[in-house]
């Protein structure tokens, strides 16, 4: 999963960035983007490989991308360069300014600058739209691409962004590559000032970032970066005095699965123990896929143990010998927490 980081100027983006990947890239200078992969924590993996002894045991990943803050002209919106490094994000993450800037004149406004960065991403959209709507048009084109995209349209000028649509309502499939803004799952964080580390989100934020179909979660960036330099330790003993259960990149990855509906499965063996992301609903045969390409071609069946089932009798063989072992066709919808074994022929 890639997670673009954006945010008007002086937000504290580059802070929560290094705050998530424990990096400690410099604060307030532009250029490329900046990249950072972290794993994603999951107790049933270190079972699992306490269990197995694998030689090798991987995690499900997330890459973090910090994209540079280029500004238009009114140094203001974001540059049609800084559009297009969010458009090639698979999800976003917008952070909020609660805290006094020194280098900047304006008090903090997060409400503000939530609105104006919707504002910003419904009309690059809309133009979208509009152009390819206008142009499909004179060329008597396809009736169900141009009935999706009259949808997003009506949709965008009522001032609703797309990814408020359900899968009935908006034929995503054929505006999958006009890499539409508003239709990117958006997680929004607020950027607390020191002081206020524990504190929740706003009601009349957390009202606004319902609207928009978006997730949200509240953090200091300044002390999370801090506590990401601690020892895992120091790093409980830090939270703990700051009355946090949680890092922010705990609560991070579990707001940002529940907002992706995301789920994960297991691969388990002497060589490794591995976490694979899916998305909920996902069938076995696209599941398998995710492994190599090849075991989706050739998928055979998928020889399934629920997590749970697999720690009630300890191992492979036990659940084998009580008969829970489940064996599945292509259309076996997977749970999160499978133990996947896939037969397949090529």
């Amino acid at each position: 999963m890639k997670i673009g980081l954006v945010g008007f100027a002086g937000s504290g983006k580059t802070t929560v960035f290094n705050a998530m990947t424990g990096l400690n890239v410099p604060v307030g200078i532009g250029g490329d983007i900046r990249l950072g992969t972290v794993k994603v924590p999951d107790d049933r993996i270190d079972t699992l490989s306490s269990i197995f002894s694998p030689k090798k045991t991987t995690y499900a990943e997330m890459r973090f991308c910090d994209i540079p803050g280029e500004y238009g002209a009114d140094k203001k919106g974001l540059s049609p360069r800084a559009l297009q490094q969010i458009r090639d994000q698979e999800a976003l993450c917008l952070v909020l300014r609660d805290f006094v800037n020194p280098d900047l004149a304006d008090e903090p406004d997060p409400t503000g600058d939530l609105q104006a960065f919707s504002s910003e991403c419904l009309l690059a959209d809309l133009e979208i739209v509009e152009r390819r709507l206008d142009r499909i048009r004179k060329e008597g084109g396809n009736a169900v691409e141009i009935a999706t995209l009259e949808k997003a349209y009506t949709t965008l000028m009522s001032e609703h962004p797309l990814r408020a649509l359900s899968d009935q309502e908006l034929n995503r499939e054929l505006l999958r590559g006009y890499g539409l803004l508003t239709d990117r799952p958006l997680l929004v964080i607020l950027n607390h000032a020191e002081t206020n580390a524990a504190n929740d989100l706003p009601r009349t934020l957390k009202d606004e970032i319902e609207t928009l179909g978006a997730g949200g979660l509240a953090l200091s960036a300044s002390v999370e970066a801090e506590i990401a330099d601690l020892d895992l330790e120091d790093q409980a003993a830090f939270l703990e005095d700051l009355g946090l259960q949680r890092s922010a990149l705990t609560r991070f990855i579990r707001t940002s699965y529940a907002l992706l509906d995301l789920i994960s499965f297991f691969t388990v063996g002497p060589d490794e123990v591995r976490a694979w992301t899916i998305t909920r609903g996902m069938t076995a045969r696209p599941a398998a896929g995710r492994i190599h390409s090849d075991l989706e071609r050739g998928f055979i069946r998928a020889e399934v143990t629920p997590y749970d089932v697999f720690m009630k009798y300890g191992s492979e063989q036990a659940v084998k010998e009580a008969g829970r072992l489940q064996v599945e066709g292509k259309d076996y919808v997977v749970s999160d927490g499978d133990i996947l074994h896939v037969r397949f022929n090529v």
